[in-house]
């Protein structure tokens, strides 16, 4: 499927009959209004658009500038041509994420509604186009105890505490019309197996029949390799009946590349839908990838490797566009937590940009997405009406990122009222519902009360195919001092699940006048990773969280809004010195070396000692296809290089490389390098030569790189 802008519908819709399904960007030319009364339905803004507009482009968030602290309804106003429909021409408009609620208008008529922030949702509108369109849309991002994200009544007081972030309201991703014909492929569901001849790939294709009668069609499935290449492919014909309908396609590929944190290895699925003379219909693609993920004695295994990950947490925003981000705003926190080592994330509190699901895939970062049930009460785990949304929004996330191979587990809601009877039954209907849609995949939801119980059949965590823990020892939680037999008691209590720390760190809150809360958060780090790694039951922990974010509540006295400080870098991504700590600890192996001066004034050689992280290590998993690479450099100028790779790392292993004459002593130095088998740095050092001695030093990060 390509996208096109609308001035080339006219070509287009006049050169020939539209089969294939193609996409039509609206993200331009919208017009924006408040409606702080909630009388714009009643004042027929559904089909004109009112006095006094802003003109705002796509995806767009009214909580930033003028409304920045609106709360209510707000409407979008847009017009577009479609001059002409082809018979059998099958149209849909389709909305990347609202938040929060959202009705939508077709030429005064309306199409429907739609209840959740962070997923996609579309609607059938072949019979509403006309040759002029105008289309509104009204949202609101007001919330009530019984919306997801909603009041956090698990507080008990106020009745009204809002959740933890912003609540930016608005069409805060893309906006877009598909023009297909009447048959056409609405999803694929990818399923992949590892055995000893290879892997097979079940594909089950979901499509819809718009005719009223029977059609013959040929359906081909291709697979292909990560560097594009044809793997595997298969053809069938059948007749599909009117409605929907479902076809399974298995494929066999020998010696598959396995997907993995180090192997990012992305594979495409190509479907075609042909009529009996060979025309093409339709088609689709979607990104896979071939990988086994299994928890087994308590240790969590990709692709029979034992690994331990870690990562931090995300939240979707920015300072300029809130939740509305665009992709280089993305692309650039995530380049920025890639840095920082990430090979886990949850990644926050609701499902998230494909954007960032595609960027976790081809960086080899697990995720665990999860729907916003924030410090729910037993009440509201209880309300069928909870219950119901919460299905939807799982159902809405998984259809449209199930495919995705970074994804190996699902959290059903974070810090809920799970240790009651009503909260139990919550997360086993949900946990039921979840595996119909899913079996593959593991479910689980993060608890912070773990340390708290007093047996495990008392929690939903019981449950749960492992536990994710968010601890606070230091802040919230207690003293740090509590954790390790906190952890010691979660040991004994759940003595056959694997453990992923879902949350640590720290909030500014809690340091006193005059104190740096930074340096209470390296403290955090710098005492509890050791403490989390001597258990090998803890396959991974996340720390909360890459950057400060906007919200109304956990601020310091007397604040109605700010910044909660719990990053490692602040709102304007200035990095604190926790981000340094951070991405120290969590380098996959560490280097160590020094100049050898032999005889001369001047070192003749160096000796490196490149040494991956155990398994009694946090984080830990297997290094393979890594390389070092290093340089030596009489001030700008390069005197020697070489390179080192590694097919296993399996050990401390020794490089050592000469120093070329010519060398002023006052001014030598040593850059080493270990790259990934996808180029992003592992580690590093700089060793220095003076006179009177040689120092091995992290480079400085406020220096460009050589």
């Amino acid at each position: 499927m390509k996208p096109i802008g609308l001035h080339s519908i006219v070509l287009l819709l006049f050169s020939i009959p539209v089969l294939a399904t193609t996409r039509l960007d609206l993200d331009r030319d919208w017009q924006f209004r408040t409606d702080p009364r909630g009388s714009g339905e009643a004042s027929g803004w559904h089909n004109q658009v009112p006095a006094d507009t802003e003109s705002v482009s796509l995806p767009h968030t009214w909580n930033i500038g003028k409304h920045d602290n609106y709360l209510g309804k707000a409407w979008y106003f847009r017009t577009f041509e479609m001059p002409l429909q082809s018979p059998g021409q099958h149209m849909e408009l389709h909305f990347g994420a609202t938040f929060y609620s959202a009705r939508v208008w077709l030429n005064g008529v309306a199409v429907g509604k739609h209840e959740g922030g962070y997923t996609a949702y579309s609607f059938e509108v072949t019979s509403l186009l006309r040759p002029t369109n105008y289309l509104a849309v009204e949202i609101d991002n007001r919330v009530t105890e019984q919306t997801i994200p909603g009041f956090a009544m698990r507080q008990q007081s106020p009745p009204d505490l809002w959740y933890d972030w912003w609540d930016y309201g608005g069409i805060v991703r893309d906006v877009w019309l598909t023009l297909g014909g009447p048959l056409q492929i609405q999803r694929q569901q990818i399923k992949t197996q590892i055995g000893p001849a290879g892997a097979t790939v079940e594909d089950r294709v979901f499509l819809s029949n718009g005719s009223k009668q029977s059609k013959l069609i040929s359906l081909r499935v291709t697979a292909f390799e990560p560097d594009n290449r044809p793997a595997a492919s298969q053809r069938r014909s059948v007749t599909l009946p009117p409605k929907d309908a479902e076809l399974a396609i298995s494929l066999k590929l020998t010696a598959p590349k396995l997907w993995g944190v180090d192997h990012p290895n992305v594979y495409r699925m190509t479907v075609e839908v042909a009529d009996e003379n060979g025309k093409v219909l339709d088609e689709q693609s979607d990104a896979f990838g071939i990988r086994k993920i299994e928890i087994r004695e308590r240790h969590l295994l990709v692709n029979g490797e034992q690994v331990r990950l870690t990562g931090l947490a995300r939240h979707e925003e920015s300072l300029s566009e809130g939740l509305a981000e665009t992709p280089g705003t993305m692309r650039y926190d995530y380049d920025d937590m890639k840095s920082l080592q990430a090979t886990l994330t949850r990644p926050v509190h609701y499902p998230q940009n494909p954007f960032i699901l595609d960027y976790a895939d081809r960086h080899g970062i697990l995720l665990i997405p999860e729907i916003p049930l924030w410090q729910f009460s037993e009440s509201q785990l209880s309300d069928p009406r909870v219950i119901a949304l919460a299905k939807q929004q799982m159902r809405e996330m998984i259809e449209q990122s199930g495919n995705h191979p970074s994804i190996f587990a699902w959290s059903l809601c974070n810090e809920s009222d799970t240790g009651t009877p009503g909260g139990i039954a919550y997360f086993r209907a949900m946990r039921d519902f979840v595996r119909k849609l899913d079996p593959d995949r593991f479910v689980s939801y993060a608890d912070d009360h773990l340390p708290k119980l007093e047996r495990a059949e008392d929690s939903a965590a019981n449950d749960a195919d492992f536990l994710m823990m968010n601890q606070y020892f230091g802040s919230w939680h207690g003293p740090a001092s509590e954790l390790s037999a906190s952890l010691d008691k979660i040991d004994r209590m759940f003595p056959n699940k694997m453990v992923i720390i879902s949350e640590f760190g720290l909030h500014g809150i809690f340091a006193k006048d005059g104190e740096d809360p930074d340096q209470m958060r390296v403290k955090i780090i710098q005492e509890q990773m050791p403490e989390l790694a001597r258990r090998d039951w803890i396959a991974g922990a996340i720390l909360w969280c890459y950057q400060d974010y906007k919200s109304r509540r956990n601020l310091r006295p007397g604040l109605e809004e700010g910044f909660v400080e719990h990053g490692v870098v602040d709102e304007y991504r200035q990095r604190k010195p926790s981000y340094y700590v951070w991405k120290e600890m969590n380098a996959p192996a560490t280097l160590t070396v020094h100049w050898n001066k032999e005889n001369s004034e001047i070192p003749a050689s160096f000796t490196a000692t490149v040494k991956p992280n155990s398994l009694n290590n946090l984080p830990s998993y297997p290094l393979h296809d890594y390389r070092l690479v290093w340089n030596i450099y009489d001030d700008t100028k390069l005197l020697n290089h070489g390179e080192r790779r590694f097919t296993d790392l399996n050990g401390a292993q020794i490089v050592s490389g000469q120093v070329k004459s010519g060398a002023d002593s006052h001014k030598l130095q040593l850059h080493l390098t270990l790259l990934r088998p996808t180029g992003d740095l592992a580690s590093e050092k700089i060793l220095d030569w003076n006179p009177s001695g040689q120092q091995a030093r992290q480079p400085d990060p406020t220096l460009p790189a050589r």
